[in-house]
């Protein structure tokens, strides 16, 4: 057989019937395991998502009027530096004058919704108290928030533009100055007690009438014990230089004052009485010596006239009694008297008369202007006066004296009308008397009548040549007829009578018009004319260059 032949076909049989299985699924209670993982996903889902909504602070609004340097998602709000909420989402108004910028604060932070809390951007600033802000040139801008203490609450905000110099965590107290002008001084500007800086200003605005302005000041704990009733506020600005008949002076406090100002407080002698209270009222004033003096109570105006050069004399110069400053001036004039045909220089001054009787406590506080002039008229009775006085060699500034003069002559005040002033007397100071008295003296001697002496002592000395012929004679006669006893006598009487002659010959020729002796006196009388009018020159240049006596006079310029 052939090994590529196909096998035989098997034998068919037909296999036995069998049953149809029945198939039934077991029943189970218990879920499959692969669902478990999207089941522990969703309530783990579920629990972050009620956590969040249950952690979730609120949301405020703030309105700056820039978003400079804030961004959504990423800029922090901030509380004594510890985060208490993110910017969610910054948009702009619809008047286009502001941004408003949605904050959302944790649950902690839920108090930052008082109605009185205040929000503030944190950018590098230059401040008059210094550069802020150093930090968030690395970090980027932040909001700061000062918790506020209302029990009401609000979700909208009106953020600050500038940082507030006092926040509510900050101890002190605060009291308000009063103040003709705010000079150098600015938000942030400090204040000095005994050049330690104890507060700084905190805000300031203009009075509602335009006549000075209001500022807050606030003064950190332990310091504000040292502000009393008694206390004074000045301007420490700058460098504080004074020149008046005294002298030069030079106050200064820090370094910080004199580049952005500040303002010193003390007390005189170091006694600031009863304690202040919050808010309590000071004046401001421009300098320490105006705020340190007494009070000066009420002031009498009075009026003075000069007849010279007020060259020198300046408002506010000192008006003093004695070497004890009473007053100052208040205004220089010019007017032309039509009675007198010239013109007067006119002065108004105020003086205290409060700084007279303060030694003494039971004199009156105030008096009406009718017992003023009557009080002023007594003084002048007795001699008061006003004079101009040079007190400052260097600067040729002048000051106003009032002293007695018994001597002076006569006096009274012109009454006009009620509210006039009081006119005082006047008199010239020591180099007008001088000049005036020089002039005289050069006027009575140009009245001497030289000419007419001369021609009556030739006169005399021709009547006296006569007498002394006649005498002559009558001795000629006496020696003839008189006893020989008496010769010697009349000898002796004629060498007199001769050596006489002689004397009123050599008197004769001194007194003659081309003797040495009349051209001398002439020539001196010259010379003495010529002095008082050097004299005179003299006194003109000093009182408009009283330097010169001690720097000399200037060269001239070729």
């Amino acid at each position: 057989m052939d090994s590529m032949s196909p096998p035989p076909p098997p034998e068919s049989h037909t296999p036995p019937e069998l049953p149809t299985p029945t198939i039934t699924r077991a029943r189970s209670w218990l879920p499959s395991l692969i669902w478990l993982i999207p089941i522990v996903a969703a309530l783990v889902g579920i629990t972050l998502v009620v956590k969040t909504v249950l952690g979730r602070g609120p949301t405020i609004d703030i309105s700056f009027r820039t978003a400079e340097g804030l961004e959504a998602g990423k800029t922090k709000v901030k509380y004594k530096e510890v985060d208490i909420g993110t910017v969610g989402s910054i948009t702009l108004a619809e008047d286009r004058t502001h941004v408003v910028v949605s904050v959302r604060l944790q649950k902690e932070a839920k108090s930052f919704t008082a109605d009185d809390t205040r929000f503030w951007v944190i950018r590098p600033r230059l401040e008059a108290a210094g550069i802020s802000g150093l930090g968030t040139l690395l970090s980027g801008a932040y909001i700061r928030a000062d918790a506020g203490a209302s029990e009401e609450t609000s979700s909208s905000f009106v953020g600050l533009e500038v940082a507030p110099i006092v926040t509510r965590d900050t101890t002190g107290r605060q009291f308000v100055l009063h103040a003709s002008n705010v000079g150098s001084l600015d938000i942030g500007s400090p204040i000095y007690y005994r050049r330690i800086q104890v507060g700084q200003v905190a805000a300031y605005a203009l009075d509602k009438d335009g006549k000075g302005v209001t500022l807050s000041v606030f003064i950190n704990t332990p310091y504000e014990k040292f502000v009393g009733a008694n206390t004074r506020f000045w301007h420490a600005s700058g460098i504080d230089v004074e020149a008046n008949a005294s002298g030069f002076k030079l106050r200064t406090q820090s370094l910080t004052s004199v580049v952005v100002g500040g303002i010193a407080l003390a007390a005189p002698d170091d006694n600031p009485g009863v304690e202040a209270a919050e808010n309590a009222s000071f004046t401001l004033s421009d300098d320490e010596t105006t705020a340190m003096k007494a009070p000066d109570g009420p002031a009498d105006t009075l009026l003075l006239y000069f007849n010279q050069s007020l060259r020198g004399l300046t408002p506010g110069a000192s008006v003093d009694f004695r070497g004890v400053v009473i007053g100052a001036v208040k205004s220089i004039g010019v007017e032309f008297d039509k009675a007198g045909r010239d013109f007067r220089m006119p002065v108004l001054i105020e003086v205290y008369p409060d700084r007279l009787r303060r030694a003494s406590s039971n004199g009156p506080a105030s008096e009406p202007l009718a017992a003023q002039r009557k009080r002023i008229q007594f003084l002048i009775s007795k001699g008061l006066r006003a004079q101009l006085r040079t007190g400052n060699l260097l600067t040729g500034q002048v000051y106003v004296a009032l002293d007695f003069f018994p001597k002076a002559p006569a006096a009274s005040t012109v009454q006009g009308k009620a509210d006039d002033p009081i006119e005082l007397p006047t008199l010239p100071n020591g180099l007008d008397e001088l000049q005036t008295q020089v002039s005289e003296i050069v006027a009575k001697i140009n009245k001497v009548p030289f000419e007419q002496i001369s021609t009556d002592l030739r006169t005399t000395l021709a009547t006296l040549n006569g007498t002394l012929a006649s005498t002559e004679q009558l001795v000629k006669k006496l020696n003839t007829d008189t006893a020989p006893e008496i010769t010697a006598a009349i000898q002796d009487l004629r060498t007199t009578l001769a050596t006489a002659n002689a004397t009123l010959g050599s008197a004769g020729r001194t007194l003659s018009d081309d003797a040495p002796l009349q051209q001398d006196l002439r020539q001196t009388l010259r010379e003495v004319n010529r002095a008082a009018a050097s004299i005179k020159v003299l006194t003109d240049y000093l009182e408009q260059h009283p330097e010169s006596l001690l720097r000399g006079k200037p060269e001239e310029k070729k």
